[in-house]
């Protein structure tokens, strides 16, 4: 049991590198990159977790990607920072990198020794891997905010 927590705060701190990498590239202030840090752990941490509980990469990175906009969006509100500087920086780590270079590899290789079933098979697999999970992250950020517009504001 306590090698399954420590190897999720260790992939909690390594998810928390690159939030913070790319918080610096997007020139956040600098005293919000602790919550760049905490946001792309969290991401990254729940992901894992809903995984881990058998859920599909694509459900599991937009329910992640929904918990990280609540987060932020709490943070936005208290700190007065526009929620972009906490969420951009932390779906780094969700991005589904891997998926998409396999899917370039396989239109390459498409390209340099002719078109096979198989190649098909694995492009259109990856490419809307990636998609999918593009989209989940992109609804999961977004849902939060909607649904606080929708019934948390005052009508005037």
């Amino acid at each position: 049991m306590s090698e399954v927590i420590l190897q999720y705060f260790f992939n909690a701190i390594f998810a928390a590198i690159p939030a913070v990498g790319f918080g610096m590239v997007f020139n956040v202030p600098r005293h919000t990159l602790i919550y760049c840090a905490f946001g792309g752990a969290i991401a990254y941490s729940s992901r894992a977790f809903l995984m881990d509980l058998g859920l599909s990469l694509e459900l599991a990175t937009f329910l992640a990607s929904t918990i990280v906009g609540m987060v932020a969006l709490r943070w936005s509100r208290k700190y007065i920072i526009p929620r972009p500087v906490y969420t951009i920086a932390s779906i780094i780590p969700l991005l589904p990198g891997t998926y998409a270079f396999t899917a370039i590899i396989n239109l390459i290789s498409m390209n340099a020794h002719g078109v096979t079933p198989e190649l098909i098979t694995m492009f259109i697999d990856n490419s809307l891997k990636s998609i999918i999970v593009l989209g989940g992250i992109g609804f999961g950020l977004a849902l939060p905010s909607l649904y606080y517009i929708r019934y948390n504001r005052p009508i005037s």
